[in-house]
Order: structure tokens, then C-alpha cells, then sequence
């Protein structure tokens, strides 16, 4: 009977180990670093034997009838336990051995899920005394002979050319009871000798099996025709008589480490793929991920990158983020997509970009620490940072306790995994870049020249007196006069207020925040990127609150703002005068903060701010001078505050600890995967407006439409909500019945508050709703 590896479609288990085999010569081309970290053992040998051998136990008879559709006494047990016994028959050292099985063994299961539902409850062995025998449960010995041993050797004889010593036949339960021991005692660390081993092993293990079993043909590269792009660049410019910038050029001569300061707008993702290419040029291949806080930003970059004319091309290039089904969603509107459904399009796409498939990633740093969490799979994530390369965009825009996690991982993947970081802001506090400066160790400091920086002056600051809210006749008479003009609040119920009593005034004008549902959101960035190309047509007027801080590609003449720390209002300047064109331009600072603002920026951050301001004003010179940037956010940020200190050094010490000592190969924990999932604040509920769309979409199996018609709301505002007399969240469920005819449930919260798709969520409107009757 032919050994076989899959039943739809047919594959045998030659045609399978070949498949992860040639994954193999892949992995070797794109991760030469891994072989130097695993210096004292034949590292890619050693890898090929796991995928020779990890699939072997599918030789069980009666696996092989399940395969086939034969009636079968299969009975739910696992393969890979079949095909440990066979390891032992290799003329290896009992080390490399034992690293061997472990891989195998845990390939599909983590050890303490393998313990508890296959050996606990599902093996005996004939060395047991025989009270501890139940009538149910199997013998692994007589199981094991079941499996056609003659054929696996032959198999590993005739195509492998690996001839086995005598083997005997043991229950897997001791390798897994101690391994398990092992961890729970603490001897599984970083410190151990074979941790490392075990951990690229399996993680490289894994990687051949998942893309050998979607029999993936090709991964891609990054070369040198892959920077082609930069080159058509400077060649243009250089007809032009100009050139890149001079920290642009550092950077392409730069080898390893590296941080840049420049202005927003000066060529930074440029500098960043120039030091990139030096790098491969230095130091050979390596994945490579480019780190954003935000979905918009990430999305922007993705765009900008993929591109076939101006960037690295769409078959290098994938991106990762929470949203990323909600943008896969939209964008499969405007491509066709053949034999296959838009959800069969999107899981296509989505899976590519989850494997090592594209050579660059965009993505959220929480794809990157995740695994440092130990969550599902965080081998694999761990071997593909071998000797990656790490770009940080907009490093300024996380929290202390997101910046704690960041420099555990930049100290991991640099100090033991060979990566190298390139980090680049516009504005960042001194005593944070220190932080990264430890972090990383060696480096070099790259800094725009001055002249670039006073080519980058600006914005003209206008400090006004009282609430923005009181001085709308002053962006009417702008509005009036023609110009484009951005308005920034920093509640979306401000923003929303604001918004109703200026649109009229505008030609076009449209509202921006993050209580819009998914499928609103994308809407009106839409028409906020179609507006900036349509010069006849322009949105004249954008009110928003920090969303429009994020990456989004926009250039108005005038901002007003409400007060806000000054790293985020010179995000917000970014967003008027970007391409330098229109001279000087007016930005608007109110001093006055509305009550509530209090919960979203620290006053003392705002009232330094205001003096930076003011200081600026009474030199008699009011141009914001990009500079001086950095004195003036070391002045607003001269150091953490206690809270922010204490909660940055114990998240760091915490998760330092951890990995060092808790991240267990084999083993995923579940109490650190919820620690993980605990730092997002949001809960999304749907609109009820909404529910009779939403379950329309849920009755075609749509399940990405039916979420994007979801709002997120903050947990504490989900719980104000819940408290109050009124009924404003109830939850209910869709239910539906699978073609097998099982029966599903879908549980989700609605909300009754008002829902305008032009204004968004209205906290204090109720919705005029009839309730259903069941």
C-alpha cells in the first residue's frame, strides 16, 4: 500500500517530504545567519532529517486507510507520535537526537495539549504495571506495529539514502513527561545549551511543513534589481542637477545599526531602503520588516512599496496588521480575481503575507512582540527574525509600556539573533532615544544637515487665547477666502460639534475620527486621498482628531488646533505646507483646553507646550524652526513622569524576565497570550441601525462585511455604557446552520446611540429603534 501525506488531493508521503525539502533550499538562501547562531552543530543536516523524518508515523496502516476514505480504526491519534521511534535508529549523536524528536513530536501540538489529549488519556504502554491500565486505552507498542515499517525504510533507503541502525519501539510519553518537567522546573531557558538549537530547529521545522504542504514553488528574494527604483531616482535628479540628501547618502553607505534624524518629509523611507540594500550587500540575505504604529500608516507604506514602477513590487512586499481583512476587503473591489470567491481572494492574500512568501513586511510592532508573549507559532516568527532587518518608522508614537516591549525585542533579535535595526524619527525625547541607544549597542548617529533643516522651515505659529470652538468666524473667513484648511480637536465629540457648524461653509468637507465604522472609515479616507488629486474638486475642509496624524498623504494652507503635547502637534503641522510649496504657512494653536481634554493629554505636557510657544513669539520670531525641534521636545519631555517610569521599568523587567526564562519551544502559554491581548483597549459593537445589514451580511457567509459595519469603543466607555439605567448595549446572537447542518451562533453587542455614516457615532443621541419580539 502506497505511503501517503495527503487525501485532498492525493499526495504521497515522497511527494511531501520533497515539497518541505525544497522549502529547505529556500530557508538556506534566505537565512544564512541561522547556520553561523547554531555555530557547534550541522544546523541545515539536522533540519533535513526533521523533514525526512517529522511525517514518517503517516505509514500507520490505518492512517493510511483514513487517507484513503477506507473504513479505518484510526480512532483521533496523532501521527507524528509514530514517527519518533524512527529517529532512533540514526547514526547521530544522542544530543541531536533528542532535538530531533522533540521537533517531531511537537510539529502539530504543543506538548502540554499533546500530553493532556494523546498520551494522558489515549496510550498505555506493556511497561506499565497493570493498575494503571484501563480497558479503553491503546498500547503504543502495538499501535507502533501497525505502521509498514518495511515501507518507511525502504522510503528512507531508495529516496533519501539514509540507512537506519536497529531501533526499539518506546511510548513517547517519558520524552514528553520530562521535557514538561523540564520547563516547569525552569531548566528550559535561554541559558541552556540546546535552547536555541531547538527553537530554529522547530521553527524552521514548521516553515518547510506549512509551506511544503501548500506546495508553495517559490520564496521570494530581495536583489539588487529589487533596488532598482532608487537608482531611476537619483538618475532623475541628478538630470535635474540635484541629488539625494546628504543623510540620505549616509545612509546608503551605512553598515549595521544605525539612527536617523531628519524633517518629515525629507526622504526618510528612501534613507531607510538605501541602508537596507547596503546592508544586504554586507551582510547577505534576511527578512525584512517595516515597523508603523498605525493601520493608515501601514497601509500608506504598503501602497508606496509594492509598487512596481516606484518601489520593491507587489511580489515582494506583504504587510501585517489587525485591520488587515478590512483592507484586503476594499481593495478586492478594484482587482479581479478569477475561479474563486472574495473570501477564498482574501484568505489567498492574507496567508501569503503571514508567510515568508514577500521578503518585506509592513507592519504593527505588536506582530513583532507577540512572540516574545509565546503565543501559537511563535517559533516560526522567532526563526524568520534570523538575522532580519528591522526598520522603525515614527518611533516617537508609542506608549511607555509599547516602548518597554520594543526594547526587549530591538536587545533579543540584535544580541542574540544577529538582526540589525535602522530607526528613524522626525521628533523624539532624548532620555527615549538613550533607551534605544542601550538597546541596541553599536550604531551610527545620522542627523539632516542644517541647511536641510532650514530649507524645512515652515509654519508660522499663531497662539490664540480661549476655546477653538469660539473663534469659528476666523476658519470661516478662510473657508471664504478660498483656502484648504485642516481642523483639529481632540475629542471626537468636539470634532463632531465642530464639523456641524462649519460644513456649510466649505465646498467639500469631511469629518475624520476613530468612531466610525470600519466600512465609513475606509469611505471617507477615500474620498480624503481622492480629494488631494482632484485639484478642481479639493475637500476644502477636514476636521479630525489625531487619526489625521497618521501617515495620511494631505497638504492644507491652515490648521487649527485645538492645545495638545508637541510631539503630536507637530504631527499635525506636517499635514499643512508638506510639499514646501506655498512659503509660510499660518498654524493656529488655541491655548485653551476643553474639560475633558485633561484625560487624553497631560496638562503639564500642554502647558510647556504653550511656553515653547510663547518663547518662540517673543524672540519676535514666529517661524517654528525645524532645527530647534529637539531642544524644544526635550523641553516638553526633559523625562519620564513617575507613573510613565514605573510602568515603562516593569513592563520592561517583566518581559525581560520572561523571555529569558518563561518562553518555552513546545509550549504556548495560555496566561501570557491573554497578558498580551489585555494592552488593547477597544471593544467593538454594532450600530443598530446597522443589524439588519449585519445579519443580511452573516446570511451570505460574509463574516469581513458584517465587521466592518462594527464600531470600536474604548473598554471604559463599553462600561459607562453597560452601568447606565438605559438600555444602550444588549447582546444578542445570529444564528445560522453550516451545509454539514451544524448549527453556529454569533454573539455580538448592539448599541442603540444614533449612527450618522457623515458624523459618525453620536454618544449623546439615542437611536429611534422598535425592539424586536421573539
Amino acid at each position: 500500500m502506497e505511503l501517503l501525506a495527503k487525501s485532498q488531493p492525493r499526495i504521497s508521503l515522497k511527494e511531501h517530504i520533497d515539497d518541505c525539502l525544497k522549502i529547505l533550499e529556500y530557508l538556506k538562501i534566505c537565512f544564512p545567519k541561522a547556520e553561523s547562531i547554531m555555530h557547534d552543530i550541522d544546523f541545515w543536516d539536522v533540519v533535513r532529517l526533521g523533514v525526512i523524518f517529522h511525517d514518517l508515523g503517516k505509514a500507520h496502516i490505518e492512517f493510511t486507510k483514513l487517507l484513503m476514505g477506507l473504513a479505518n480504526e484510526w480512532t483521533g491519534q496523532r501521527h507524528e507520535l509514530f514517527s519518533i521511534p524512527f529517529i532512533d535508529g540514526l547514526e547521530i549523536d544522542n544530543s541531536t537526537k533528542q532535538l530531533l524528536r522533540l521537533a517531531v513530536a511537537g510539529h502539530h501540538r504543543d506538548f502540554e495539549r499533546l500530553n493532556r489529549d494523546y498520551i494522558t488519556n489515549t496510550y498505555t504502554s506493556n511497561n506499565r504495571d497493570d493498575e494503571f491500565r484501563e480497558d479503553e486505552m491503546l498500547v503504543y507498542e502495538e499501535e507502533f506495529a501497525k505502521v509498514n515499517v518495511e515501507g518507511v525504510h525502504n522510503l528512507l533507503d531508495n529516496e533519501f539514502h539514509i540507512k537506519l541502525n536497529s531501533y526499539s519501539i518506546k511510548s513517547p510519553e517519558k520524552l514528553i513527561l520530562s521535557y514538561l518537567r523540564k520547563a516547569s522546573s525552569g531548566e528550559v531557558n535561554i541559558k541552556n545549551a540546546d535552547y536555541f538549537k531547538l527553537l530554529l530547529l522547530f521553527g524552521a521545522l514548521k516553515h518547510c511543513d506549512h509551506l511544503g504542504s501548500a506546495r508553495m514553488g517559490k520564496i521570494e528574494l530581495l536583489d539588487d534589481n529589487s533596488f532598482s527604483f532608487l537608482d531611476k531616482q537619483r538618475s532623475q535628479l541628478l538630470c535635474e542637477e540635484k541629488n539625494f540628501y546628504a543623510h540620505q547618502l549616509k545612509c546608503a553607505g551605512t553598515i549595521g545599526n544605525a539612527i536617523l534624524t531628519a524633517p518629515t518629509g525629507s526622504g526618510k523611507t528612501e534613507s531607510a531602503i538605501l541602508w537596507l540594500r547596503k546592508q544586504m550587500e554586507e551582510f547577505g540575505q534576511g527578512r525584512t520588516f517595516y515597523v508603523l504604529p498605525f493601520t493608515a500608516s501601514i497601509n500608506a507604506m504598503y501602497e508606496r512599496l509594492s509598487s512596481d514602477k516606484g518601489g520593491l513590487g507587489t511580489s515582494k512586499v506583504g504587510m501585517l496588521h489587525a485591520k488587515l481583512q478590512d483592507y484586503l476587503y476594499d481593495y478586492l473591489d478594484n482587482v479581479q480575481y478569477v475561479n474563486t470567491s472574495k473570501k477564498e481572494a482574501i484568505n489567498k492574500i492574507r496567508d501569503k503575507f503571514k508567510s515568508l512568501s514577500t521578503p518585506l513586511k509592513v507592519i504593527t510592532p505588536f506582530q513583532l512582540i507577540k512572540n516574545l508573549f509565546g503565543l501559537k507559532g511563535f517559533e516560526q516568527g522567532m526563526f524568520e527574525w534570523t538575522g532580519g532587518y528591522f526598520i522603525f518608522d515614527e518611533i516617537h508614537a508609542y506608549s511607555p509600556e509599547v516602548f518597554a516591549q520594543i526594547k526587549v525585542f530591538v536587545e533579543y533579535v540584535v544580541s542574540i539573533l544577529k538582526g540589525k535595526v535602522f530607526i528613524m524619527t522626525a521628533t523624539m525625547p532624548s532620555f527615549l532615544r538613550t533607551e534605544l541607544e542601550n538597546s541596541i549597542g553599536g550604531f551610527t548617529s545620522i542627523s539632516a544637515d542644517e541647511k536641510l533643516y532650514r530649507a524645512f522651515d515652515r509654519h508660522q505659529i499663531i497662539l490664540k487665547d480661549g476655546l477653538l470652538s469660539d473663534s469659528l468666524h476666523l476658519i470661516e473667513n478662510d473657508l471664504k477666502a478660498g483656502k484648504k484648511v485642516l481642523v483639529v480637536c481632540n475629542t471626537v465629540l468636539q470634532s463632531q460639534e465642530v464639523f456641524r457648524k462649519l460644513k456649510e461653509h466649505a465646498m467639500n468637507a469631511l469629518l475624520l475620527h476613530g468612531a466610525f465604522t470600519g466600512e465609513d472609515r475606509t469611505s471617507h479616507e477615500k474620498d480624503l486621498k481622492k480629494g488631494e488629486k482632484d485639484i478642481e474638486n479639493p475637500i476644502q475642509l477636514l476636521v479630525g482628531t489625531q487619526a489625521i496624524e497618521v501617515s495620511l498623504d494631505i497638504d492644507y494652507d491652515v490648521i487649527y488646533t485645538e492645545p495638545a503635547p508637541i510631539d503630536a502637534l507637530i504631527q499635525r503641522f506636517g499635514r499643512v505646507n508638506r510639499k514646501r510649496k506655498k512659503g509660510i504657512c499660518p498654524v493656529v494653536v488655541y491655548k485653551e483646553a476643553n474639560k475633558n481634554d485633561k484625560y487624553i493629554y497631560r496638562p503639564a505636557l500642554i502647558e510647556r507646550t504653550i511656553e515653547v510657544f510663547e518663547n518662540i513669539l517673543s524672540r519676535g520670531n514666529n517661524i517654528i524652526e525645524e532645527r530647534k525641534l529637539q531642544g524644544y521636545i526635550d523641553f516638553v519631555y526633559p523625562n519620564w513622569n513617575e507613573k510613565e517610569k514605573k510602568s515603562f521599568h516593569e513592563i520592561y523587567h517583566l518581559l525581560k524576565y520572561s523571555t529569558e526564562n518563561q518562553l518555552i519551544p513546545l509550549i504556548h502559554s495560555k496566561n501570557k497570550e491573554e497578558d498580551f491581548y489585555k494592552q488593547f483597549d477597544g471593544i467593538k459593537v454594532l450600530p443598530v441601525r446597522l443589524k439588519e445589514r449585519f445579519e443580511d451580511y452573516l446570511s451570505k457567509y460574509d463574516f469581513i462585511g458584517a465587521e466592518r459595519l462594527k464600531v470600536q469603543i474604548r473598554k471604559n466607555k463599553f462600561a459607562q455604557l453597560i452601568a447606565e439605567k438605559d438600555q444602550n448595549l444588549y447582546k444578542t446572537s445570529y444564528y445560522f446552520e453550516t451545509e454539514k447542518g451544524k448549527l453556529i451562533s454569533i454573539p455580538y453587542w448592539v448599541l442603540t446611540k444614533k449612527y450618522d455614516p457623515e458624523i459618525g457615532l453620536l454618544y449623546d443621541e439615542q437611536e429611534v429603534w422598535v425592539s424586536e419580539v421573539y
